[in-house]
């Protein structure tokens, strides 16, 4: 489809509503304003390739075809999610013939990140000779789902979602459109729309035109129950995925009971499986809390069950319990750095013998061999401890990996820890001994 042929009247709105120059466009300044390198590129028709990275219904596609129309390219569009090699040798072709013709072509990729390494890679040569102008959109985060080749030819442009008063400014552009202008459209029911939708321009359109093919008169009640069966923006597995598990697990380690259920919630209303998160928490008890209250993974574990004996709404309640548990609980990565060291260690030294005095002998062969002689069994000795005993390969003996904070029940455990090893400088094995 040629980018200037007539907008179809039977096309949905949002389709009705796409920007036919920058003044009508919503949003993206952060990019878009005048003295930003893109809108300069733009207007001075010096358009180069590149990636438009955002949530859905931002602008992407439109944005792209503004650029063919400013700069009198012909628009060709194709989507990862239906081509394949195929449908990029036609389009290399026809850009080919297009460019012996005097007009040059930028090349549409919606949903570029679903083409894989050999489909992205087709693209290369033909961007390196200038056929064609590259403009890949895609939802996910370019660093791991496109080729750092392709990447490295085209410029990346974050596009955000759309502030509620971007969103009123084109959804009151709307009840101008010639199938909407006789119907009544409250203020407070374009406010309501332009709360609700996430920043997402397409999907506010789509619920202004569904709420006016319902009724002549939208109003706060008609579109309040268009939104109740409405699902909030949430790509499962996405960016926005990741961006609030993050945002969650990162609140509980700030002791940010508000914030930690504010994400866990926003999350639930995505539609979320609450047993993923069950088993972040678990995660989060570990890493972030420790030892310095280890009721938290007993908090942890049990909230998980009452989730998968029970389901909702009583197991995500046991999680928000947990999850505001942690949160106030105090804070200790000292298991955590621990084990990283140690499994670090391990990976980058030899992989020691076990000490003698330490290893089984269950055969008179091993004990002949001095297989556990001279173990020293601690609740035969003072303390039930074997004050100057080494536990570790002799060449590590005096590594210390666990070092419990100064907060919560670790306080208690590091006296203990520091207690022992005075008994140990005091023994004649000199384990500390330099």
């Amino acid at each position: 489809m040629d980018l200037f042929e007539t907008t179809n009247e039977f096309a949905p709105l949002a389709e009705r509503m796409r920007a036919n120059s920058l003044n009508e466009y919503v949003g993206q300044q952060h990019i878009l304003a005048s003295d930003k390198p893109l809108y300069k590129a733009l207007t001075q028709d010096k358009i180069h390739s590149m990636i438009l990275w955002g949530p859905p219904g931002v602008g992407k596609t439109t944005l792209a075809k503004l650029f063919a129309k400013q700069s009198q390219c012909y628009f060709h569009s194709i989507s990862a999610v239906l081509a394949g090699v195929k449908e990029i040798k036609e389009a290399v072709e026809q850009a080919k013939m297009r460019l012996h013709q005097g007009r040059k072509t930028i090349l549409f990729v919606d949903e570029v990140h679903r083409f894989n390494k050999s489909q992205q890679d087709a693209f290369l040569p033909h961007v390196e000779a200038g056929t064609f102008v590259f403009i890949g959109a895609t939802t996910e985060n370019p660093s791991f789902e496109l080729n750092s080749a392709l990447l490295s030819r085209a410029r990346v442009y974050v596009l955000q979602s759309l502030q509620p008063s971007e969103l009123i400014q084109l959804l009151n552009r709307a009840k101008n459109d010639e199938q909407l202008k006789n119907k009544s459209i409250s203020d407070d029911a374009i406010e309501l729309i332009a709360q609700a939708v996430d920043g997402d321009a397409r999907r506010a359109l789509n619920l202004l035109e569904l709420a006016c093919d319902s009724s002549d008169d939208v109003n706060i009640e008609s579109v309040t129950g268009l939104l109740e069966h409405s699902p909030k923006r949430f790509d499962q597995k996405g960016d926005r995925f990741y961006d609030q598990i993050s945002a969650l697990h990162k609140s509980v380690r700030g002791s940010s009971p508000d914030g930690a259920l504010y994400w866990f919630c926003r999350m639930l209303d995505g539609g979320c499986d609450p047993i993923y998160v069950a088993r972040r928490v678990v995660r989060m008890a570990s890493e972030d809390i420790g030892n310095a209250d280890p009721r938290g993974l007993n908090l942890a574990m049990s909230a998980w069950d009452v989730q998968t004996r029970l389901g909702s709404p009583e197991g995500e309640l046991a999680i928000a319990q947990a999850i505001i548990y942690l949160a106030c609980a105090p804070k200790s990565n000292a298991v955590y750095n621990a084990y990283n060291q140690v499994r670090k260690q391990i990976q980058t030294q030899p992989d020691y013998d076990v000490p003698l005095h330490i290893r089984n002998a269950p055969t008179k062969l091993m004990k002949d061999l001095d297989y556990g002689a001279q173990y020293r069994y601690s609740h035969d000795e003072e303390h039930a401890y074997s004050a100057g005993e080494n536990y570790l390969p002799e060449d590590i003996k005096r590594s210390e990996f666990y070092k419990p904070v100064d907060r919560g029940l670790e306080i208690k455990l590091k006296e203990k820890l520091d207690w022992l090893k005075q008994l140990d400088l005091q023994s004649p094995n000199k384990r500390y001994e330099s």
